[in-house]
């Protein structure tokens, strides 16, 4: 066994002995049920926004809302020990996956942006705690703002918004085919058929919404305006301005109030 090789065993099973600890399996479950919290409150808003009231409709407007809450504050603090918690866990999940050169550097690619995606909303979570307000939208118009204004950038945010878009699709079809099945062990009987339905729905329904993320990336680079890059929630928004956006948008909002009641489903039956 060559040293690179054993030193990548050592990395995998020093990673799956710290993904057993009870403590961590306890907070990583803590984190797909804060996880929930936020896409309900998510979905909650976007009906609102569906039927004409203002509202932030993604995850600093959740964050948002908690703190403006009685003890809100203490709500955000055991929503950024959660999302830490899932973050660090995809992160070793990094160091555990196998298989052929190309198909492992895949899967570490796929895990290492959950990890972002969860430390980031644990951050935002943590910023909100202590004081600060958090805007996802402006804070995604200025990224692509930075982006645009360098030499290559409109490349640059076309990938973003590729890779975005590629994200959405994901979610879209691991709903579909129910390969979200694969990370839960689902209960027998109306229990294990409901907790389907509700991940069914609630991924084709986030996979619509960051697709829609996506295009809109793709919209400010190929028009030079950064104001297109909206986040989550100029994409929901922008489905009100479509023919039936009403309709639509109260789907997709149902759909996200779905995956939000499935991760608290994954809360619980999650393998880990």
């Amino acid at each position: 066994m060559s040293r690179a090789t054993s030193s990548a065993a050592s990395a995998r099973s020093a990673a799956s002995r710290l993904q057993d600890n009870q403590a961590l399996q306890l907070a990583t479950r803590t984190g797909f049920a804060v996880n929930g919290l936020l896409h309900l409150i998510i979905g909650g808003i976007a009906i609102g926004v569906a039927f004409g009231s203002s509202g932030e409709a993604d995850q600093s407007g959740a964050l948002n809302g908690l703190a403006s809450n009685p003890g809100g504050v203490f709500v955000l603090w055991v929503v950024a020990l959660g999302m830490f918690a899932l973050g660090l866990f995809q992160v070793l999940e990094t160091f555990i996956v196998r298989g052929t050169y190309k198909e492992a550097w895949a899967a570490r690619a796929k895990e290492a942006g959950k990890a972002i995606a969860y430390l980031a909303i644990g951050l935002s979570a943590t910023n909100i705690a202590m004081g600060s307000r958090g805007d996802s939208s402006g804070q995604a118009q200025r990224i692509t703002a930075t982006m645009l204004s360098t030499p290559g950038g409109v490349f640059l945010v076309v990938l973003l918004g590729l890779g975005v878009l590629a994200t959405g699709v994901y979610f879209i079809v691991k709903g579909g085919k129910q390969r979200f099945l694969q990370d839960i062990s689902a209960p027998a009987g109306k229990t294990g058929r409901l907790v389907t339905t509700l991940g069914r729905i609630g991924y084709i329904a986030k996979g619509v919404a960051i697709s829609v993320v996506g295009l809109l990336f793709c919209t400010a680079a190929f028009t030079s305006d950064p104001s297109e890059a909206t986040g989550l929630d100029g994409a929901l928004k922008a489905l009100v301005d479509l023919p039936f956006g009403q309709v639509i948008l109260t789907v997709v909002a149902l759909g996200l109030t779905a995956y939000g009641v499935y991760c608290f489903a994954r809360a619980r039956y999650a393998q880990l």
